[in-house]
Order: C-alpha cells, then structure tokens, then sequence
C-alpha cells in the first residue's frame, strides 16, 4: 500500500473518525490519520494522512484554514449553532453596515474562548466530553488569527461569509462573537472548510466517489506525502553525511554548505535524489546544526 496524502470531501452525518474507518477499509492499510478535525454536521476539505504520512500529522506547516459559514438571526444554542438546544430567541436583526462594521473589528488577532462542544482539553479531558455530561467548564481565552473575513450574502434571516483563520479558530464562536458584537443573536447554520494544509475543494474526492474506484484508482488520488513540506526547500545532502542525518546524528552547518541558513529554518532532505526525511537548523553547544526532525520511508513502503 502506498504512502501519502488524500484530500477527502466530507459529506455531511461523517465524523472525522468515520472518514478515517472508511479510509482504512478501502486502501487497506491501518496506518491512517487527518489533519484537522470537522463535525459531523460540516463538510468540506478532511485532509487524510496515509502510511508513513501519518507521521506529518504534527509538522505539517499550513496552519491557515478557510471556511464558508451560514449564520441564522434570532436564536442562541448551547451548541452556538442550529443543531443544539436552543435558549433564547430575540426578534432583534442587525443592519448589513453595522454587521460588516463590526466584522472588520475581528481582523488580525482577538482572544476567543473555544465552545464546549470543541476537542480543547481541560485537565486531560475533551470539553465536549464534559458537555455530553451536562458539565460547563469555564475556559480561558485564546489568542487566533483572523486573516480575511467576507460577508458572501446577507438577508434578514441569514448571512453567509467567508473566512481565513489560523488553527485552532473557531468559526461558530466568530459568528456568535460577532453577533454579540451587534447586540443580536445568533447561530452557525451551516460550515463548509473550503482550504485545509493548502488542500482545496477542487481536488477533493468524495467518500461515495472514493467508494466507486478500484484500489489503483484510489492510490493514484494519493499526493505524495513531501508534498505536504513543499514550502520548505530540498536539501540534497552529500555522501557520508546523508547516513549520519539519517542515523539521528546532527551536523555542523558549515560541513554543509549551508552556513547562511536561519536557525528554526526546515528543509526537505534527499539521499540519492529522493526524499527521506524533514530536517531543522537548530542551536546545538554554541554551532548552528542540521537535526532530522522525522525520518519518511519512500511512499511505496506503507
């Protein structure tokens, strides 16, 4: 079974888990992870790790994601969204200039406290393992990155936006800090992840398409898992040293060539023309040095 990566479309009903399970099933292989979670009410872009690229799942350098999101007018939920117990409703609606007002407030950094029904651990348990227990737990804020907020439509009823976040963003949380910003309420009505690890909905194959194919056909939807580094440079590195990076070993820069290179910096190593594993140039007893961070068997060796 070949290694890599699998840009899945997550039809609504799926958990994150379920994708995973049927995955596994239909390539055969235990060896399976994603990269980013999405409930079972959302749809979109489910990046799936296969083979030696689970092993990504922590070094992928993406960390930006974006979503298309219905808000309803009206309501608040134990949820922040449709599908929870609902607590309030207000006649109360914003006007479109006020709301794309406030939105512009939430551009760049804000501290946002993540929702209850979130995978946020508190004390080595999952927040929305305490709310199936009817347990609120009081959760401290945290600083995400909003890069681009798009109103798409707007009625009295609903709007729909757009937004580019960083990891870790909730979006039902953005929506109701928005309406609390207007001085509404309001709920996610509907979520759709539209960019996930620089994976795109154009590319993404549905589970019942998935289904549909041959084992062939599925390994060739399979980008190969550097891929997921392609924003890193590659580093070819020289005999003698490649198996010495490869046994663990670091290496001064300067044996390297690579005497310019920034400390933190990463790069794709390959030994013998072909990628083998991620590597970083870190400070090491006073000299800059190149540590292999992960080893990655060729994609062939599931």
């Amino acid at each position: 079974m070949k290694s890599g990566i699998l840009n899945v479309y997550k039809e609504k009903g799926f958990t994150s888990h379920d994708v995973v399970a049927k995955v596994r099933f239909l390539l055969g292989t235990r060896k399976v992870g994603h990269a980013g979670t999405l409930d079972p009410d959302a749809t979109g872009v489910l990046p799936i790790l296969v083979g030696n690229a689970a092993k990504a799942c922590d070094l992928i350098p993406e960390d930006t994601k974006t979503y298309r999101a219905a808000l309803r007018f009206g309501i608040s939920t134990d949820t922040e969204d449709v599908w929870g117990k609902v607590l309030q409703e207000d006649a109360a609606r914003p006007q479109r200039p006020v709301l794309e007002a406030a939105m512009k407030e939430f551009l760049g950094e804000y501290r946002q406290i993540p929702p209850m029904v979130s995978a946020v651990k508190v004390d080595g348990k999952k927040l929305y393992e305490y709310a199936r227990a009817g347990i609120t737990i009081e959760r401290k804020p945290r600083p995400v990155t909003v890069h681009s907020f798009e109103l798409l439509s707007f009625s009295k009823e609903e709007a729909v936006f757009r937004a580019k976040v960083s990891r870790g963003t909730y979006i039902r949380t953005l929506l109701v800090d928005l309406c609390a910003k207007v001085g509404v309420l309001g709920a996610m009505s509907a979520l759709e992840r539209e960019e996930s690890a620089g994976l795109g909905l154009d590319t993404a194959v549905p589970l019942s398409r998935l289904e549909e194919m041959d084992r062939e056909e599925r390994e060739a939807c399979l980008l190969p898992t550097q891929w997921l580094f392609r924003s890193h440079p590659v580093f070819e590195l020289p005999p003698f040293f490649d198996r010495l990076i490869a046994n663990g070993c670091a290496v001064n820069v300067e044996k390297l060539g690579l005497d310019s290179a920034i400390t933190g910096s990463r790069y794709r190593l390959y030994q013998g023309g072909a990628f083998f594993a991620l590597g970083e140039i870190r400070e090491e007893e006073g000299a800059k040095k190149l540590v292999k961070i992960k080893n990655f068997p060729p994609d062939g060796e599931a």
